[in-house]
């Protein structure tokens, strides 16, 4: 079941399952990030205000926005 990152805390692990079919673009600068179907990754932490959301991901730390986070499918681990 696909959830949003946006609703993960700290400390939480999730899979990248697919994209928002509506965000072709954006998809692409994501799976250069290593964003890629299948990978996990960890909540590292959240801003105050809530964006930007900072994970760990393949051995570094990626901060997204929350507009970058909405076009990620994502399956809490």
């Amino acid at each position: 079941m696909s959830v949003s990152l946006k609703t993960l805390i700290v400390g939480d692990k999730a899979k990248v399952i697919g994209f928002n079919k509506m965000a072709k673009a954006y998809r692409k600068r994501l799976l250069a990030m290593g964003l890629t179907p299948g990978t996990e990754f960890d909540v590292i932490r959240h801003a105050p205000l809530g964006d930007p959301i900072e994970i760990k991901i393949r051995g570094f730390s990626l901060t997204l926005r929350k507009n970058e986070t909405e076009v990620l499918l994502i399956e809490k681990i």
